[in-house]
């Protein structure tokens, strides 16, 4: 086989790891004289050494099987330090043995060692064997031996075909056990046997698998051993990094070479970590040299920049430059491009491409930042050059290994590349006078000579490609034209890249720097466009700093352009703009004012501009305050004015212009509606605006910023803190808004009566204070809309003053109003009236009168110290004057005071008035009202009764009368009851004081409305006057006695005088308060007595026994009128009435034993009397009351007048309902404690008409038990003792 150098196969382009083939070569081109032949090489890839001694050409025929069948099965391969076993692929290249490719004695080179040595026989003769073989062994195991080499193999091959030749050949054993009986005493699984490799037969299929196990086992264990004792001597001599002579660049071959192990194995992920360590270290050390710690090897990279040719990728090593790092000539971009490189063909292998331009663009900034760091000499424009041929490369490397589609699709990795390239071939052409109006001078083409100078000579490898970094920058700097058209399309593909992922800010940022060179050529058109583009995402995002360095570029297109208006628009923003120093306001302030000053040629060519640039509206103050006046009023409004410019600006006029217009409700404008809806203060404050911003910095939301630390999770160490942002959504959100330099078309201000001036004034920076003065003229409501600054040939505008500023007109008709001073007014004591006269248009003259007609029920007292007082429309006190007051018997005069108009006219009055006689209250409406719930009487109490009192009024400005009601409030509510003692009776009146004053009460009298003769009511009152307080109850009785009889109904007034307890008395005479009230059925008919009996032979009732209850019903009157109803029964003159008793006991004191109710028939005679016996027993000892007795009348079911029991009755008696079951009635002999209708509820249920039950009216039954009790005492067996402890 014809050998094959690594190095060369690598140039070929076979498998990509080359750094293995160059160290072969290295290995066996160098270590040997010229005139021997290099050693064999049996593949074309470079993989790991296995020497083959012995019989060469038997391995050469096993070679093609052996190079197959090895790396077919993978190997699990654990390594030290807890790493992860690995799956990997055994290959190796075979080379014949020689002594020269043993490791000397501190060679650290891993690819240039041989990791296994195997010895090839095929010697089946015992004479041969010991002749020739045994001697060749025993010298390659002393060669090994002698360089401590302890990895070997001996392979014994076996074939059947020799055997047969050979008759005197011993068994296959006996030359297998020489060997290694000679050579294999303790490791008898060095020597191997390979049965008939050539032949397609199971056993040797099992032979190759036993050999191929042994061989791949034998490899492992010699990687893992011999990269083992690697890594340690390459740890011990990192260790040693802080010890002076320690050299950066032999540490880098040293890791480098493990690198090459593990690309070599095919391990890229492994192999990338090493150069990423050597990176980092690299890093950290120049990181370390800025802050003053450097390492003396450190002094190499910092010899000046002589070349800067870019980045090499697109072979896989760069061996020059690996050969200055290797002898310490290497400058830092040397080290840097060589690192990256490799880096680069790693993250090929692992088909991430896109980590390598992410990883290019950190590794271009931070170089720039190194070289800084280092105080390295760097010729200008020499770094720019190398990042420009840096950027493309990278750029070029990833499109050779992805189509289309994937670059299309991963634009977002490769953008910051194109960026980068971009501005550095701008700083390229700013600095050879590629962009100036005169192209390049002398010494700009001398620059650009030297540039092109250090580029050096264009690698073979791109000769041939017309679109080489290296062509395109040579290109570029050749010409005006050249770098124009490079310059362009550099940038709009990166803008149309930058647009296509969404980073517009940065689309625009390129774009700014396009307008510049724009400019730079003299293109002011084309410029424009991007700036008015990135001026408006700066004015959405607020982005200040950017926004005014954006208008400085946009002013000089501007003023270039022609374009007077919106220069000098962005002339005012940037002479208010705090980010420019104090001499840069005054230069574009200047120019406004150079611009106003200029002869105007006609009426309406003023240039008007927007007023938030030139000064903002802080506050409007009113006077007065609520922005109300009337016709004719004068109105003040106060301006408040931020100037922006920096120098005082003497302006011509100051005008604001006001829309004037009607309101529909008319009705709500007037003066008393204005002054309680407007605001009162009378200060309007505008929101603050950052100049041109139309999304101020102020408006978005605070930065929540927050600590972020990062723990480990082994050892809960602190390996990461920071600072984070957590509302970057709300801060960074875009919004589409326009330019704050666009302004309406056809802004004019209307020149009209509507216009407020002021004129000749002079803006100081800062606050200013602007005072307009108007009179009311027409009714209605004035609105402020645009405010206008005149400054010569120039107006600065405000087109829409926000919020909505009003001020309102009124013209108001004259009004009364009449109102009480107190919350309400009492009837019968004098009570103060506050009248108040609105004069509105009107002028109040001398002689004006109010004419009030008099009511008897309500006179006016008058007071000759009264006063009016006189208040101005804002409610100020004006004048007082004496007021004067003539009554006649029809009218009352008050003569008003002379007052202009729109003045408020204000006296009290006392007026007085006197109750008629209310509405007669009967009985039965006394009796519905002691029926109503309690929550309902509460509510009455608290109530007054009222009556509204009318007055006509006639004004002088009216022809017309004007009605005015007062409504009075009864301080009295009173209520009656009639009491009875047997046949006497009383009457109880009960006056209760509703309102919060107190009463003096006297003279109270009962009279009978009719003329009876024969009656007389006798007072039981001792005092003739008394003292009523607030919400408290007076009662008032009388005593009703007659001689003959009187009739069944009797009319009854009751009145009293009153007169307040602290009142000054008046000569006019007070009527006193009267109450009607009527008596019906007030005669005694019958009298109830009960009487409770112990039992026979006991002194007392007891708890539990049976005792005897009798109950006497005695008849008081002969038949009277009332008596004559459907119960009443008449038979020979004798008449007699059917009665129903019922004894009910509320307390549960007693049981009622047997019957507790029933039907009597009662003659209507005097003195009639029926007995009722029941048995009751008590429940409870002590003193007893005695149950209660009821009495009704009991009426025929027809009866068309009866009714049924009033509430507490049914209440009382629920066995009367209808509803009840004839279960619940029939045991009559139970003990109940309710009274039961056995034959009312049998009627009932048997379908018969149910009879009535009507009760008597008050005063006509009298209990003369009531209130009486009866001692009731323990029995004897009682043990249980109650006892209250309080």
């Amino acid at each position: 086989m014809e050998p094959a150098p690594a190095a060369a196969a690598a140039a070929a382009g076979a498998r990509p790891p080359p750094a293995g083939a160059a160290a072969t070569e290295d290995a066996s081109g160098e270590g040997e004289e010229e005139a021997e032949a290099p050693p064999v090489v049996y593949t074309m890839e470079n993989k790991p050494i296995v020497t083959c001694a012995g019989d060469q050409n038997l391995f050469s025929s096993l070679y093609p099987t052996l190079s197959q069948q090895l790396p077919k099965e993978p190997m699990e391969w654990r390594r030290s330090y807890g790493r992860a076993p690995k799956m990997i692929h055994l290959e190796s290249n075979f080379v014949q043995f020689k002594e020269e490719l043993l490791p000397k004695e501190g060679n650290k080179a891993l690819l240039t060692f041989p990791f296994l040595h195997i010895y090839w026989t095929e010697c089946c003769d015992t004479e041969v064997y010991k002749a020739t073989v045994k001697d060749d062994i025993t010298k390659w195991q002393n060669v090994l031996k002698v360089h401590s080499s302890m990895d070997w193999l001996i392979v014994v091959v076996e074939c059947d075909a020799k055997k047969k030749n050979k008759t005197n050949i011993l068994p296959r054993t006996s030359i297998v056990d020489k060997i290694r009986n000679d050579f294999c005493n303790k490791q008898s699984d060095r020597c191997v046997v390979l049965s008939d490799p050539l032949k397609d037969s199971s056993r040797s299929q099992e032979s190759w698998n036993a050999f191929l196990t042994k061989l791949r086992t034998l490899l492992l264990m010699s990687f893992t051993k011999n990269l083992g004792k690697f890594e340690d001597d390459m740890r011990t001599l990192r260790e040693k990094r802080t010890e002076p002579g320690w050299s950066f660049c032999e540490y880098f071959m040293v890791q480098e070479e493990l690198a090459f192990v593990f690309e070599m194995l095919q391990q890229f992920e492994d192999a990338l970590v090493q150069y990423d360590e050597l990176d980092a270290l690299f890093s950290q050390y120049v990181v370390n040299f800025g802050a003053g710690d450097g390492a003396n090897w450190l002094t190499f990279f910092c010899q000046p920049v002589r070349s800067w040719n870019g980045l090499v990728l697109r072979k896989p090593i760069d061996m020059e430059k690996r050969e200055l790092i290797q002898n310490q000539e290497a400058t830092l971009l040397d080290l840097r491009s060589y690192l990256f490189s490799r880096q680069c063909t790693l993250l090929i292998f692992l088909q991430r491409p896109w980590e390598v331009s992410q990883r290019a663009l950190e590794l271009l900034h931070n170089c720039v930042q190194e070289l800084k760091l280092l105080e390295v000499s760097v010729p200008p424009g020499a770094l720019d050059c190398w990042v420009f041929l840096s950027c493309l490369e990278v750029l070029q490397r990833i499109e050779g290994c992805c189509d289309r589609s994937q670059i299309d699709a991963n634009v977002s990795h490769t953008v910051g590349l194109w960026s980068y390239a971009t501005e550095k071939l701008k700083s390229l052409g700013y600095l050879c006078g590629l962009v100036s109006e005169k192209g390049p001078d002398s010494e700009d083409l001398n620059r650009t000579v030297d540039l092109l100078a250090g580029l050096g000579a264009e690698r073979p490898e791109t000769a041939n490609t017309a679109q080489s970094p290296y062509k395109k920058l040579k290109e570029a700097l050749s010409s005006v034209e050249a770098f124009e058209k490079h310059y362009l399309d550099l940038s709009h593909a990166t803008i149309e890249m930058y647009k296509n992922i969404g980073r517009n800010r940065s689309a625009k940022l390129v774009g700014k720097d396009l307008a510049e060179f724009y400019m730079k050529k003299k293109s002011p058109q084309k410029a424009e466009v991007y700036l008015q583009g990135a001026l408006k995402t700066y004015l959405a995002e607020g982005w200040a700093l950017l926004i005014t360095h954006t208008r400085k570029q946009l002013a000089e297109c501007q003023k270039h352009l022609g374009q007077i208006e919106n220069y000098l628009q962005t002339s005012s923003l940037l002479a208010g703009d705090d980010n420019l120093t104090e001499e840069e306001r005054k230069h574009f302030c200047q120019e406004i004012l150079n611009f106003a000053k200029q002869p105007s040629d006609g009426e309406g060519q003023k240039v008007t501009l927007s007023m938030n640039s030139f000064a903002q509206l802080k506050n409007l103050h009113f006077d007065p305050p609520n922005a109300v006046v009337h016709v004719g009023g004068m109105l003040s409004i106060e301006l408040t004015l931020a100037n922006q410019m920096p120098i005082p600006v003497n302006v011509d006029q100051i005008a604001v212009n006001v829309h004037f217009s009607i309101e529909k409700n008319s009705y709500r404008k007037t003066a008393e509606w204005l002054t309680k809806h407007k605001t009162s203060n009378g200060i309007i404050n505008f929101p603050n605006e950052v100049v041109g911003l139309s999304l101020s910095r102020s408006s978005l939301p605070m930065l929540e910023l927050y600590e972020m630390y990062e723990r480990s999770p082994s050892d809960n160490s602190l390996t990461t803190t920071g600072i984070i942002c957590k509302n970057v959504h709300m801060l960074l959100r875009r919004q589409e808004s326009s330019s704050s330099l666009e302004m309406h078309p056809g802004l004019t201000l209307e020149d009209g009566a509507h216009l407020l001036k002021c004129s000749n004034l002079i803006l100081e920076p800062g606050v200013n204070k602007i005072t307009f003065r108007t009179q009311g003229k027409e009714p209605g409501t004035y609105t402020l809309r645009q405010l206008c600054i005149s400054v010569g040939k120039m107006q600065f505008a405000l087109p829409h003053i926000y919020p909505i500023v009003q001020y309102d007109v009124y013209s108001q008709e004259p009004q009364l109003k009449v109102e009480p001073c107190t919350d309400s007014l009492l009837a019968g004591i004098p009570q103060k009236v506050k009248f108040t006269v609105t004069t509105g248009h009107y002028s109040i003259k001398n002689g004006d009168a109010l004419q009030l007609s008099n009511a008897d029920a309500m006179p006016v007292l008058y007071h000759p110290e009264s006063k009016a007082v006189i208040y101005s429309n804002t409610r100020e006190k004006a004048l007082e004057a004496s007021l004067t007051i003539q009554s006649s018997e029809k009218i009352t005069s008050i003569s008003l005071p002379v007052a202009p108009a729109y003045h408020i006219i204000a006296f009290e009055l006392e007026v007085l008035y006197l109750p008629s006689t209310p509405v007669c209250m009967m009985e039965n409406e006394n009796l519905a009202k002691e029926g109503r719930k309690s929550k309902e009487k509460e509510s009455s109490y608290s109530c007054m009764a009222t009556v509204d009192q009318k007055v006509t009024i006639d004004c002088p400005w009216s022809i017309y009368s004007t009605i005015i009601a007062l409504t009075f409030s009864i301080p009295f509510k009173a209520k009656h009851s009639l009491l009875s003692a047997g046949k006497r009776k009383y009457v109880q009146i009960c006056v209760q004081n509703m309102s919060e004053i107190s009463f003096q009460l006297s003279d109270s009298n009962l009279k009978s409305s009719g003329s009876y003769t024969d009656l007389s009511l006798e007072p039981l009152n001792s005092r003739a006057e008394q003292l009523i307080y607030s919400k408290q109850a007076v009662f008032f009785v009388w005593e009703l006695k007659w001689t003959k009889e009187l009739p069944s109904s009797l009319q009854c007034q009751f009145s009293m005088s009153f007169c307040s307890s602290h009142s000054e008395e008046h000569s006019l005479s007070l009527k006193p308060y009267t109450y009607e009230f009527q008596l019906e059925n007030f005669f005694t008919l019958y009298n109830v007595k009960a009487e409770i009996s112990p039992p026979l032979g006991a002194e007392y009732c007891k708890t539990g026994s049976l005792c005897s209850l009798e109950v006497l019903i005695t008849r008081l009157s002969d038949l009277l009128d009332v008596d004559k109803d459907e119960a009443l029964t008449e038979s020979d003159g004798y008449c007699t009435t059917k009665l129903m008793y019922e004894v009910v006991d509320n307390s549960s004191n007693w049981a009622v034993c047997g019957k507790s109710s029933g039907v009597i028939s009662m003659p209507v005679a005097a003195q009639a009397t029926h007995r009722v016996h029941m048995e009751v027993m008590p429940l409870f000892a002590g003193y007893l009351p005695f149950p209660d007795v009821r009495l009704l009348k009991y009426l025929p079911h027809h009866s068309a007048h009866s009714t049924q029991l009033d509430a507490d009755s049914w209440i009382e008696n629920d066995n009367l309902s209808v509803d009840k079951n004839m279960d619940d009635q029939a045991d009559n002999s139970s003990i109940k404690s309710r009274g039961s209708i056995h034959s009312a509820a049998s009627a009932e249920h048997k379908g018969l008409p149910m009879p009535r039950l009507q009760s008597f009216s008050p005063g006509q039954v009298f209990n003369s038990s009531s209130g009486m009790q009866v001692l009731v005492i323990p029995s004897k067996d009682d043990h249980i003792l109650e006892v209250n402890v309080t």
